[in-house]
């Protein structure tokens, strides 16, 4: 699928529990948010809904769930326990490096209220 398939994301009842969120900071939420779909679903799945500010990408069995707003850009992942720190990781750091110029950081909650993951650029 690609960016411009149905924003609907497809039932599964195999996924797993949300397991991770980040609130990332941001006045291009919406730019972001299109532009993660767009890369990470060229491998996987994924849509974007340009009215509604909002999408999600599969990969594999893990799923991450956009909503972009006014001031950031929220997103909520599922993954099994195994795969939520690469899932973290994989979607933190494509949004860091598109938001260089911004200098995004994403820092992820899990579930249980402990710090997850935290990405940002490193170049100085």
């Amino acid at each position: 699928m690609s960016s411009t398939d149905s924003p609907s994301p497809p039932s599964s009842p195999s996924s797993p529990s949300p397991a991770s969120t980040a609130h990332v900071a941001t006045e291009r939420a919406d730019r972001y948010g299109k532009q993660l779909v767009s890369h990470l679903s060229r491998r996987s799945a994924g849509a974007w809904d340009d009215e509604g500010g909002t999408g999600w990408i599969d990969v594999g069995e893990s799923r991450a769930e956009l909503n972009a707003g006014s001031d950031a850009l929220d997103i909520r992942l599922a993954a099994t326990p195994d795969r939520v720190a690469a899932m973290e990781d994989v979607v933190g750091r494509h949004l860091v490096r598109f938001g260089t110029r911004d200098e995004l950081v994403v820092q992820w909650t899990r579930a249980d209220g402990t710090p997850g993951t935290s990405q940002r650029n490193t170049e100085a």
